[in-house]
């Protein structure tokens, strides 16, 4: 990438005058391979539609693209659309010329309610919180779907196809998916959550869409099993040729580049890249924390990670002692993250171990086969360097909530405030600013957050509609042959329409 400080260097030299910030242009064909290492390598358009690599594993770029500190520098003052484009065209590479990308990003991010995008609040002397929820259905998804959506529409137009997208959510995957593709031709959705085991609105956010191409599947089980069938369905090839399917779960390569976007944003706010910054992130299924790797990797200075968990803590446990091991799924105040298979954690895994595709194919198989698999000493301490861990259960994040309340004034929803408190218990230098990730707007989990603070939790105006709309979903059971039958009756209908 030629460095755009040069380019300053020379534009000044020959007394040309430097009007607006310049973007980078890549022109070159990048490479995609899976984490178990026997799949194709793909492109980029080619990664956004497969989704899931025909091994099982999870695609990555060949090799990360990076940027310079005066190129990083030279991202100052850019607008969020413009910053897409920056970040994201080395790993575009040819598969959408300039102005389209251009338009493309300009549209993602039309509908958010802040005009920053992601605006950033100081809630202590170093501690700061990026509100992600500015989007369309409130929750930081819309980052990474509202841009999946227009790379949906834009290749499949561009090949006269047709797709069959198949989702799980714990939560706010669905409404972000929903509203990202909703109407969209070519595209039919399937999206499966746990039956009773989302909030309220989080529901009603996903099942009020009356769109013809939207299909709402509420599973008997709990988000776990909604992933696994959404696996099972791309494992099954034959399915998945018949079906053309495609992902928007962050198994979907294009979601996590699309989240990276926030974490150049959040270092620039606060000096970067000549200040690094820590991050401290609510997690479940790991895949916005491993887009702030991915930002690392592409030359921010991200000196720590920290993570939270609720209780259930697989994640915490596995940065403790090496061993990830599933337990029963329990209920909390903080749904999106009652998941015990972190499917992004195979990505950094992958990494860590340099880049080991025949142990990430035999830790990934023994975990399907046992539900555990520990790493070695070696590994861990890897790991240990870069990541932190933090745990709270659903008394200590009443707690917490009504604390930042007190001492802040601001209302957290339960999975942020964990992210908060992780910051808080973790962080190792008091010099490095730590910005914690704010994933949902508190609104959408009312219910929890009310008894901790002692008032009622405002509502967006987007929301007024949502809570009074008819519902529109099936109830199916944890049953891969039905779910299959489901989906094949259902684009079968679309077709012949």
């Amino acid at each position: 990438m030629k460095s755009h400080f040069l380019q300053v260097m020379l534009a000044i030299q020959s007394g040309l005058t430097i009007i607006k910030p310049l973007i980078f242009s890549i022109k070159s064909i990048v490479k995609y391979i899976s984490t178990r290492g026997q799949a194709s390598s793909l492109n980029f358009e080619e990664v956004t539609l497969a989704g899931l690599a025909r091994d099982g594993g999870l695609y990555v770029p060949e090799s990360w693209p990076t940027f310079s500190a005066p190129e990083i520098r030279n991202m100052r003052g850019l607008s969020y659309p413009e910053l897409v484009v920056t970040v994201l065209r080395p790993f575009i590479g040819d598969c959408i010329d300039e102005p389209t990308l251009q338009a493309m990003a300009k549209r993602a991010y039309a509908n958010f309610s802040h005009a920053a995008i992601a605006p950033i609040k100081q809630l202590d002397t170093n501690l700061y919180f990026m509100e992600l929820f500015q989007g369309p259905t409130l929750a930081f998804k819309d980052f990474a779907l509202q841009f999946l959506g227009q790379l949906f529409e834009h290749f499949l137009a561009r090949r006269g196809e047709h797709c069959t997208i198949v989702g799980a959510t714990s939560g706010d995957t669905g409404s972000a998916a929903i509203e990202a593709v909703r109407g969209i031709k070519g595209v039919e959705l399937f999206m499966l959550h746990p039956d009773g085991r989302v909030s309220s609105v989080q529901r009603k956010q996903m099942t009020y869409v009356e769109d013809k191409n939207i299909h709402n599947l509420a599973i008997k089980g709990h988000f776990d099993d909604c992933q696994n069938l959404v696996k099972a369905m791309f494992n099954d090839t034959g399915f998945r040729d018949e079906m053309n399917l495609s992902a928007v779960n962050s198994i979907n390569w294009a979601r996590i580049a699309a989240q990276v976007v926030y974490y150049f944003r959040a270092a620039l706010s606060l000096g970067g890249p000549d200040r690094p910054i820590n991050v401290s992130v609510p997690t479940g299924n790991f895949g916005n924390i491993f887009a702030a790797y991915v930002a690392q990797q592409m030359g921010l200075p991200i000196e720590q990670f920290i993570i939270g968990s609720n209780q259930n803590d697989i994640l915490t446990r596995f940065f403790s002692d090496g061993n990830m091991s599933q337990k029963a799924v329990e209920a909390s105040l903080s749904p999106s993250m009652d998941i015990q298979i972190s499917s992004n954690f195979e990505r950094y895994l992958f990494e860590v171990s340099g880049r080991d595709a025949a142990l990430i194919t035999r830790l990934m198989d023994e975990f399907k086969q046992t539900g555990s698999f520990s790493v070695d000493a070696n590994l861990l301490d890897k790991v240990k360097r870069q990541f932190s861990a933090f745990r709270m259960d659903d008394e200590q994040t009443r707690a917490e909530i009504a604390r930042v309340y007190q001492e802040t004034g601001e209302i957290i929803d339960p999975h942020s405030v964990i992210g908060i408190a992780a910051a808080r218990a973790c962080a190792k230098d008091p010099s490095i600013p730590v910005v914690c990730m704010g994933t949902a707007d508190p609104a959408k989990f009312a219910d929890a957050i009310e008894p901790a603070i002692g008032r009622k939790v405002p509502y967006p105006a987007r929301l007024e509609k949502v809570l009074n709309a008819k519902e529109h979903f099936d109830v199916l059971e944890n049953d891969l042959n039905a779910v299959q039958a489901y989906v094949r009756k259902k684009v079968e209908q679309a077709q012949n329409a």
